[in-house]
């Protein structure tokens, strides 16, 4: 035993001098490069010697060696960064995957709870925990059994109360017989006489004229001229409140306006304005939703499928799909997870352009109507008025009439498209179909409002085709400013196009 303890100790004495040899001749070699006192003395042992462009040498030598150093120690730091940066990033990991680790087991937990509750819940039905409650009780109406007691299986609640509330109800007649002319004037004075809100008849004949070319309008203008009480005063109007989506800046996309179906509880969480859309589904009235302050988020965020939706000219194509698949307890006019979007209900966005919202793009505005509102209203005595019923089937055949007996004339069409020519050459701007189709159906519904050809065209220019005069550079362009409003002039008339040119001027200054 004690030949064996002495040879492990010769052995294990033979590593360690071995590592302390290591150790020493590190420290020793560092030593020796950082010794500057025998650097010194090497340099005087030289100096006498050393010509001038020897000297030269001995400096770029020294810096090379400097250098080299340099690089040496920027190497090794580099390495060792990397490496604890390496070390922290593998501890951080595995803290989160424990600590995702312990979410799931909290996950585990709390469906475990849930499965506890759903099974106390479907005994209380008479059902075994392991059956489905959807077999037993879909055949019942609404979202309770015969016993009153709630379904845990309707997952479209407030759309099934709908469903039960709209069980008998039949599409009413009211027998309108108004004119557009006629419906401007009664709109302008309810909205005075019942609401104290004041307009030009002008801005009402704009307004009508917008929601029969488009099913998205946008009031904009400076706060306190009422842009959102005009959407009010129209549903107000119309017997039937504005539905208000107030937008939110974390508005991302379509599920913040129709809701969405939580997997957790099995519920879909229906918005007011999803239930605005399913009532208008019902019935044959017009239906109104307010966006207020819709460009808080961006507009093509959060309404980019509804843009493409209400594009498509077969409205039996206007469908959006709520949940992927279809449960027997759905409500009846959701097919397939699927709801059509009512042709009677219209989207009228508010706007107001500061630091704290988001430009709208010509994607949103070639889609829809804007309006500006920067005046405030002016009283006059109206004559009192009461609100009115209805039918979507009237205003839109008032709409369709307009449009097939007030088609624009050929020589105003020439006109325009003289004026796309010289917008394309001279500001490098040309606007599609889609705005001339547009144009084709605000134009003449403005003439059957009471309004001429040209005020209409004036309008719709102003809005939908020099506003994008406003993405160019001003300061570029100010120079065509006045030979252009002389062109309007000449083709269409003396300050007949008085929109264009006031828009025109206001450029002018801001350049």
């Amino acid at each position: 035993m004690e030949t064996f303890i002495r040879f492990l100790y010769e052995f294990l004495s033979q590593i360690f001098l071995g590592f302390t040899s290591i150790l020493k001749g590190i420290t020793t070699g560092i030593g020796q490069i950082f010794d500057i006192k025998t650097y010194q003395n090497m340099i005087g042992k030289y100096q006498s010697d050393l010509s001038m462009p020897e000297w030269i040498l001995v400096v770029i030598a020294i810096l090379f060696v400097v250098i080299f150093i340099g690089l040496i120690i920027a190497l090794i730091y580099l390495l060792t960064r990397k490496y604890l940066k390496f070390r922290k990033q593998a501890i951080n990991e595995d803290e989160l995957m424990d600590e995702v680790a312990y979410l799931n087991g909290q996950v585990a937990s709390l469906m475990k709870e849930k499965e506890e509750i759903l099974a106390m819940k479907v005994s209380q039905l008479g059902l075994k925990p392991g059956e489905s409650p959807t077999e037993e009780i879909s055949s019942q109406g609404g979202g309770e059994d015969e016993d009153g007691a709630t379904n845990p299986d309707i997952r479209f609640s407030k759309l099934d109360q709908i469903d039960r509330d709209f069980e008998d109800y039949e599409h009413i007649d009211y027998g309108n017989k108004f004119t557009l002319p006629e419906l401007c004037e009664n709109f302008r004075n309810f909205a005075a006489s019942r609401l104290g809100l004041y307009y030009k008849i002008e801005m009402i004949r704009i307004f009508i004229s917008a929601l029969a070319s488009t099913k998205l309008v946008i009031l904009q203008g400076i706060s306190g001229t009422g842009k959102t009480s005009l959407a009010y005063a129209w549903g107000k109007f119309l017997k039937h409140s504005s539905c208000v989506a107030s937008v939110q800046p974390s508005w991302r996309d379509r599920t913040d306006m129709f809701g969405y179906f939580n997997e957790f509880t099995k519920k879909f969480n229906e918005t007011e304005m999803l239930k605005e859309m399913y009532i208008a589904g019902y019935c044959d009235e017009v239906f109104t939703v307010i966006l207020d302050e819709m460009n808080l988020s961006r507009v093509e965020y959060y309404f980019a499928e509804m843009l493409s939706i209400l594009e498509m000219p077969n409205r039996d194509e206007w469908i959006i799909e709520l949940v992927p698949n279809s449960w027997k307890t759905d409500p009846k006019n959701i097919i397939g997870g699927k709801l059509k979007v009512p042709p009677n209900m219209w989207y009228i966005g508010t706007i107001n352009n500061d630091d704290s919202t988001f430009a709208v793009t010509d994607k949103v505005y070639d889609r829809a109507m804007p309006i500006d509102i920067n005046d405030k209203g002016v009283p006059f005595d109206p004559i009192p008025t009461d609100a009115q019923d209805i039918n979507f089937t009237y205003l839109d055949n008032l709409f369709r009439t307009a449009m097939a007996e007030n088609q624009m004339s050929q020589e105003i069409l020439d006109k325009i498209e003289e004026m796309d020519n010289y917008v394309i050459q001279h500001f490098r701007i040309a606007f599609g179909n889609r705005i001339v189709k547009h144009m084709k159906n605000f134009v003449p519904v403005f003439v059957a409002c009471g309004g001429t050809e040209v005020d209409g065209v004036d309008y719709f220019i102003a809005r939908k085709i020099l506003r994008k005069f406003e993405q160019l550079n001003v300061a570029y362009i100010k120079d065509e400013i006045d030979p252009y409003i002389a062109f309007l002039d000449k083709t269409f008339g003396k300050n007949a196009m008085k929109e264009c040119i006031e828009f025109l001027l206001r450029l002018k200054k801001i350049a």
